[in-house]
């Protein structure tokens, strides 16, 4: 049996090369630095049975890698180890196809476990994620009408961090934060981020500021 492992960090690569045998002691542990690496050794080793993927690589967005993965290699498993493990985020690869979620906070016994279950045709979510955020500085989420992601990013915003930031922090493609940026602006009736800020003051949904009066 062959499990392709493709993670950038040496010592992830270790751990598990160390690991996995603990499935059964005739695992074959592959290794993928990135996606050129993933396509190469899928190609020589067409007979993989999963694929152990982390989102954070180098030169690919994980999201598309994770879909590529899922479209081209149907009858492999993908598997997704990651240090992000949020609700939004574990929900997003799902949806792409995913067939597990592990946290790189889980033990080895969760992580053999984990792995077991997709193998045995089952699915498998990390237990340790994040609760969702259901309010912005404790306003209901409905009161602004965005989405759970589009809360994330406002969170971001808020904090000044600039679109780049975003998309690494929260594993998404520069377009698709500028879409939820947009919508965002969109939801405030703003046209900027600057104003995006200043109506959430008013509205006193940053920290310390009491909501403005409103005028009839």
């Amino acid at each position: 049996m062959k499990i392709l492992v493709v993670d950038d960090h040496p010592l992830i690569q270790q751990a598990l090369a160390a690991a996995l045998p603990q499935i059964d002691g005739a695992i074959d542990v592959l290794a993928a630095l990135d996606r050129d690496d993933t396509r190469a050794m899928l190609a020589r080793h067409p007979d993989c049975a999963l694929v152990l993927l982390d989102l954070a690589l180098p030169g690919a967005h994980g999201f598309d890698l994770l879909a590529e993965l899922v479209r081209d290699y149907r009858r492999i498993p993908v598997v997704v180890l990651s240090a992000t493990h949020d609700r939004a985020t574990v929900a997003t690869a799902l949806a792409a196809g995913a067939r597990g979620y592990i946290a790189k906070t889980s033990t080895p016994a969760e992580l053999i476990d984990a792995i077991r279950t997709v193998l045995g045709g089952g699915r498998s979510v990390t237990s340790d994620f994040e609760r969702p955020r259901t309010a912005i500085a404790g306003l209901p989420l409905p009161v602004y009408g965005l989405t759970q992601r589009q809360a994330d990013v406002l969170h971001l915003l808020i904090q000044g961090k600039p679109n780049k930031l975003i998309c690494r922090d929260l594993a998404l493609s520069e377009g698709t934060v500028k879409v939820h940026v947009s919508a965002i602006l969109k939801a405030l009736n703003v046209r900027t981020r600057a104003e995006a800020i200043v109506e959430l003051s008013r509205r006193g949904a940053l920290p310390g500021t009491p909501a403005s009066p409103t005028t009839h």
